[in-house]
């Protein structure tokens, strides 16, 4: 099959459909459609018609999940609904949108098993793969993935965070050694030297690896250029629709080849938000970035407030660790002070590398005890939230992939809309919801990765870095 003939414009309706394995990332993939001028929505569960017709002018529509801390099993009986409804929506690019990172493993977030669930609902001749993402730091060469970290890069095997991540760690910085563990379909790879040789190269090499077994075919990213290669091999080699498993690259990608054709707005932009008095914050990451954030944040005045693991582990404890934790958050607002709840700060503190012991103390497996603390984090700013104090509220902010996912699902919001950037990957949402004290509320929810150091007083002065 020959690529599609390239077209004067962008077709009407939608372009794509995902489902993303956090929250975090969904709204990463959210910020790259929105800067390209076109009209995005993240819904927080499987939306029904009811909902969709309350954005009648969306030409990207997200489903914000979980699945990167979930099993094999759990995909297999969770996932499938979220992709039948997006096929349903009949967007020409469907995606399982992944961690820039990769974060995976065949126990855990298995992107394999995903992908041999998605291409059931899309039953195209090739799985397009588009990880790297330049300007999140991202670049993918010869199928080997690397991040930079403070100017530096590193080959995700040796990562300083990557490799030591307490779920998820990444021995392998071959993508498709590091997938073939997770699933037996077909990988392939359209290397940087066949997209710099040229459109017809690529061309060609992707017609020689499609077939009726629809294989994997990773598309290195390495800079802008091979980052608009990729966008055009997959938007004209989509067919009657595609399935994708891809990080916010795929994103990245596409918008690039569809500025280059002169379809969308040349330059990427987003609103400017303006500064507020005060914001709540909670934050459940093990990353030194996070932490060197959490450690500005409290240089700078805000109210930081470390939580109790043991306590909050401990039915008979949590009660008043929570009620501790709410009483100081509050407190901090009624001075003008911001209030930030961590539960860890970097992967060298005690509560992360003694973890499993606090776990096992508790009785509880280790992933139990981490979505336990992912709720208490929900439970102590729906707390702040719902009180007094709480009223004054304009702003929040959520750091930890799988921490945003469990606090934003508590907080009674129907879907995200981009209102403003602030940090690469991480930008500033207004919620929908039929709660009256949620909706209009502004949000943003960062990856462990994403941010300067002065990350948190950038969301409190609405500051672009």
């Amino acid at each position: 099959m020959s690529l599609l003939p390239e077209s004067a414009q962008l077709p009407q309706g939608l372009l794509l459909s995902y489902y993303g394995d956090d929250f975090t990332g969904s709204t990463d993939a959210m910020e790259v459609m929105s800067a390209a001028g076109l009209p995005t929505v993240l819904f927080l569960r499987t939306p029904d018609a009811a909902m969709l017709a309350r954005f009648p002018e969306a030409r990207c529509i997200g489903i914000a999940g979980s699945s990167r801390g979930r099993s094999p099993q759990w995909m297999e009986e969770h996932l499938p609904q979220a992709f039948t409804a997006l096929a349903a929506l009949g967007a020409p690019v469907m995606q399982y949108k992944v961690c820039s990172t990769f974060d995976s493993s065949p126990e855990t977030g298995s992107i394999g098993r995903a992908i041999d669930i998605g291409t059931r609902h899309l039953r195209g001749d090739w799985s397009p793969m588009v990880v790297g993402a330049p300007r999140l730091k991202r670049y993918q060469l010869f199928g080997n993935l690397f991040a930079a970290v403070d100017g530096q890069g590193y080959r995700l095997d040796r990562h300083p965070t990557m490799s030591r991540h307490p779920v998820t760690p990444m021995d392998e910085a071959d993508l498709r050694r590091h997938l073939r563990r997770q699933t037996a379909r077909r990988l392939e790879l359209v290397d940087m030297l066949q997209l710099r040789d040229g459109a017809g190269q690529a061309q060609a090499r992707l017609e020689a690896l499609r077939g009726g077994d629809a294989p994997v075919v990773l598309i290195d990213v390495l800079d802008d250029e091979t980052q608009r290669q990729a966008g055009r091999l997959v938007w004209e080699g989509r067919g009657a629709g595609v399935f994708s498993a891809s990080s916010s690259g795929l994103q990245y990608a596409l918008t690039a080849y569809w500025r280059e054709r002169g379809w969308i707005a040349a330059q990427p932009s987003l609103p400017k938000a303006g500064p507020v008095p005060v914001i709540a914050a909670v934050s459940g990451s093990c990353s030194p970035v996070t932490a060197g954030q959490i450690a500005w944040a409290r240089e700078h005045g805000f109210a930081c407030q470390r939580m109790d693991l043991p306590a909050v582990l401990r039915p008979e404890r949590r009660t008043a660790e929570l009620a501790r934790l709410v009483a100081a958050a509050d407190a901090a607002i009624a001075s003008g002070r911001s209030p930030l709840v961590f539960s860890a700060e970097g992967p060298d503190d005690p509560a992360v590398t003694g973890f499993d012991d606090i776990a096992t103390q508790a009785g509880l497996a280790r992933g139990e005890a981490a979505r336990q603390v992912g709720m208490a984090l929900a439970e102590t700013l729906r707390a702040i939230l719902d009180g007094d104090s709480g009223q004054s509220l304009q702003r929040i902010a959520i750091a930890g992939g799988d921490s945003s996912g469990e606090v934003a699902s508590a907080l009674d919001i129907t879907a995200l809309s981009v209102c403003a950037g602030l940090a690469p990957g991480a930008p500033l949402c207004r919620a929908w919801s039929d709660n009256r004290r949620r909706d209009g509320l502004e949000l943003v929810l960062k990856g462990g990765q994403v941010g300067a150091r002065s990350f948190f007083g950038d969301v409190l002065e609405g500051a672009v870095n």
